[in-house]
């Protein structure tokens, strides 16, 4: 769902911009309470992963195509304001490095594929693992249901800017329902992603999904006729669990795969906005990219003639560029979470306390 340039009008993709950027810089704040040692070095993992996977297309219907979006998985696994920063960290890579989403639309994709993807996908999960029992196959279930409607939420959402600012005579009515319906399909394909992605770290490390935190029941005991909450029990040894970078490293690994070798057999045929915009003439004032002539361009290598080879190359050099960004970004925040909360901030914090009322004191005497 990659916006290009020219669907949207200027006004409008300003306005997405400012949204988009005022998002960023509270979810930048907001990461700072999510990311920890079991978070931070997952985060920048976690948005190669999506980039990744957002090369395999897969076919929903007849000459359209779908692909991840990303929002719900992220915001599981790494928490909603992380998820955010995620997201965006992908989009920016595709925007800069391969033309793909428009550098003035950039407002308007993390606006559709980051922001609302995220916002939805993690309320609905939420408030399913509320209802359903605490078990971790309901997480799972709880991110299938919301991976499947956080997409045409962002399909939803693409409309209503192209209802203020779309730059084609078009029915609305039309585009509302060709987007919707084609990307209830595609949410179909995230659901699957999402949920087998979720369950495969639940199942090596719980504590590292961060919507599943918490969810942990309570053994009962019977005492005297009444139930107790049980002791709770000693966690296991690092040692009988799978390394945190047990973890990151098969997840970068598994990411490498997809992008360098399983992206040349996916689908060729457009993705639903494309097919959308080309069958109801949404793409006639389509503009040509500011960086089409980029040495990645389309994820193909530049002057590398076997497509295969191109392909993968470009794959494996997004991975790489996307995972160190991510990471660099997420360490700068949690150092600053660090910074806040050292000792040395405290203890000012505690002498600046002592002299006002110290001060208070005096006053009052």
């Amino acid at each position: 769902m990659h916006v290009p340039d020219g669907f949207i009008n200027a006004p409008t993709s300003a306005a997405t911009g400012v949204i988009a950027a005022g998002a960023v810089a509270v979810s930048l704040r907001g990461a700072r309470r999510e990311l920890d040692e079991r978070t931070a070095p997952l985060a920048g993992l976690v948005a190669a992963f999506i980039f990744a996977v957002q090369m395999l297309n897969f076919p929903v219907a007849a000459g359209t195509s779908g692909h991840l979006l990303g929002g719900a998985l992220a915001a599981i696994l790494v928490g909603p304001y992380t998820g955010v920063l995620c997201v965006s960290v992908v989009l920016l890579m595709q925007g800069i490095l391969f033309a793909d989403g428009g550098l003035t639309a950039l407002g308007v994709n993390i606006t559709n594929m980051a922001i609302v993807t995220t916002v939805v996908a993690y309320a609905l999960f939420r408030g399913l693992v509320k209802v359903l029992p605490r078990t971790r196959r309901s997480v799972t279930v709880a991110s299938f249901v919301a991976a499947l409607f956080s997409v045409p939420a962002a399909a939803l959402a693409f409309t209503l800017m192209y209802a203020v600012g779309g730059t084609t005579d078009v029915s609305i009515g039309k585009v509302a329902t060709a987007m919707i319906g084609v990307h209830v399909l595609i949410g179909i394909g995230e659901a699957v992603i999402t949920a087998l992605t979720v369950g495969a770290v639940i199942a090596v490390r719980p504590d590292l999904v961060y919507g599943a935190r918490g969810l942990t029941q309570r053994l009962k005991l019977r005492v005297n006729g009444e139930l107790v909450d049980a002791p709770e029990p000693e966690p296991a040894p690092v040692a009988a669990r799978t390394s945190h970078r047990t973890v990151w490293a098969a997840g970068l690994a598994a990411s490498l795969v997809l992008a360098g070798f399983v992206s040349f057999y996916a689908s060729a045929d457009p993705d639903g906005l494309e097919k959308v915009a080309a069958d109801h003439g949404i793409d006639k004032k389509t503009e040509e990219h500011a960086v089409a002539d980029s040495p990645l361009a389309d994820y193909g290598v530049k002057d590398v003639t076997d497509a295969r080879l191109s392909g993968g190359l470009a794959g494996v050099i997004g991975v790489g560029v996307t995972v160190v960004a991510g990471s660099t970004v997420f360490w700068a925040v949690r150092r600053r979470r660090d910074d806040d909360t050292s000792p040395s901030n405290t203890s000012n914090t505690s002498n600046t306390s002592t002299d006002v009322s110290d001060s208070t004191s005096t006053t009052s005497v």
